[in-house]
């Protein structure tokens, strides 16, 4: 039953926002004591829409919603008044303890066809969409400028029917509507990440290291298709790795320095990096390529870790062979979970992104694993991927928020 002494009732403001509209209407609510037990605003363009639950006496209802339409009148607003059943408030409540997931919508530009088939997903889920917000910034109507990107970020609540399925399908959406998204539990991990890692060739910089290798070797093509196999998958990476570095004996090792001064950064690398350095995120390289070019990018953007293959070099040439143990997909996973155990972070806490099948252990091991711009198989693998836009894109799978950054002057 109701109580008869007590009234719950929501109001909805809609109008121009302005300084000092949230105050005025409180004002009046202060005015009789009521409770405040559910409020949210969003602003478009300048269009705010405020919405307030609260619990009052049955005996001042009439008289608060006077004054709050006088008030509204005053400030140029539309309000309008929703008596709540205590047994909508309690079904309401309810919905607390059912989980709570975030699902980010990312692409150059966003469309209202992408906006539909992701919601629709949600709701064959039977997932409830509570907030929709937009990550980035405003966006520009020339689509010919670069770096145009696009983020929007869905809270939703409930527990999905079908998980896998659901994957399935957002993954399958994204590569027919140019999109990438993340879908991720909404809990404290997901918003304390503390180490990331990084695979580097094809990942950190557009270009595998030791194809540029074999090409000043004259080995190239032989060195390029014994690549493109292993990325996809089909043999081996120790084999792989062994075949290609002896086809780089004799080359001269100042070579390396002159590929690593030339190294083509991907999109994006620069800001990410700042970022993560500037909000306390301890960085690792794990990679299959080699020390000398990670410990350079360690230089430029003050990485913390990097691990990787080291060549031989004897008088000055390689000989075709390396020194101490192989960097593969295994002994990536190793690394991500010894360095989150030095740094006393919790696995959940961590992130990995990679693009090859080697990384597929360590995205699995990770809490969030990103396929970066990745091989067929590694983005049917994983759970996140980011194709459409450059690294950077990574950060809005974190949450991080355009105004942010323009705030403290990372953009």
């Amino acid at each position: 039953m109701e109580n008869p002494n007590r009234e719950l009732i929501l109001i909805r403001i809609t109008g121009e926002d302005r300084p000092g509209l949230t105050s005025s209407i409180m004002e009046v609510l202060a005015k009789y004591d009521v409770t405040i037990l559910d409020i949210g605003q969003a602003d478009i363009h300048n269009t705010l829409t405020l919405g307030i639950l609260f619990r009052s006496s049955e005996a001042y209802s009439g008289h608060i919603m006077k004054e709050l339409l006088f008030k509204a009148t005053e400030l140029g607003v539309n309000i309008r008044f929703y008596p709540v059943s205590t047994e909508e408030y309690n079904n309401w409540v309810s919905m607390q303890g059912k989980n709570r997931y975030i699902l980010t919508l990312l692409a150059r530009k966003i469309s209202a066809r992408q906006i539909q088939a992701v919601t629709s997903v949600l709701a064959e889920q039977g997932l409830n969409i509570d907030a929709i917000r937009r990550l980035t910034g405003r966006i520009p109507l020339d689509e010919r400028k670069e770096s145009i990107r696009a983020c929007i970020e869905f809270s939703v609540r409930g527990t999905p029917r079908d998980r896998e399925a659901m994957q399935e399908h957002l993954m399958k959406l994204a590569g027919e509507l140019s999109m990438d998204f993340s879908f991720q539990l909404d809990n404290m991990y997901r918003r304390m990440r503390r180490l990331i890692c990084f695979d580097m060739d094809s990942t950190l910089i557009e270009t595998e290291v030791i194809d540029e290798l074999a090409i000043r070797a004259g080995v190239g093509d032989k060195v390029k298709e014994i690549t493109a196999r292993a990325m996809r998958g089909e043999i081996d990476f120790k084999e792989s790795f062994t075949e290609r570095v002896a086809l780089l004996k004799g080359l001269d090792e100042s070579v390396m320095k002159e590929i690593a001064e030339n190294l083509p950064i991907t999109e994006g690398v620069d800001r990410l990096m700042f970022v993560l350095k500037q909000y306390g995120y301890k960085i690792a390289i794990l990679s299959g390529g080699f020390t000398y070019f990670g410990n350079y990018l360690k230089n430029k953007y003050g990485i913390d870790y990097v691990y990787a293959n080291e060549l031989e070099i004897v008088d000055g040439k390689l000989t075709g062979r390396y020194v101490g143990e192989i960097v593969d997909g295994r002994r990536k996973a190793e690394l991500l979970k010894l360095i989150a155990q030095v740094e006393r972070v919790d696995i959940a806490q961590t992130i990995a992104v990679g693009d090859g099948a080697n990384d597929l252990p360590m995205l699995s091991e990770a809490g969030l694993g990103i396929a970066f711009h990745a091989k067929p198989r590694v983005v049917a693998n994983a759970k996140q991927s980011i194709n459409t836009i450059g690294l950077d894109g990574v950060l809005y799978f974190l949450g991080f928020k355009d105004s942010y950054l323009e705030e403290r002057g990372k953009l």
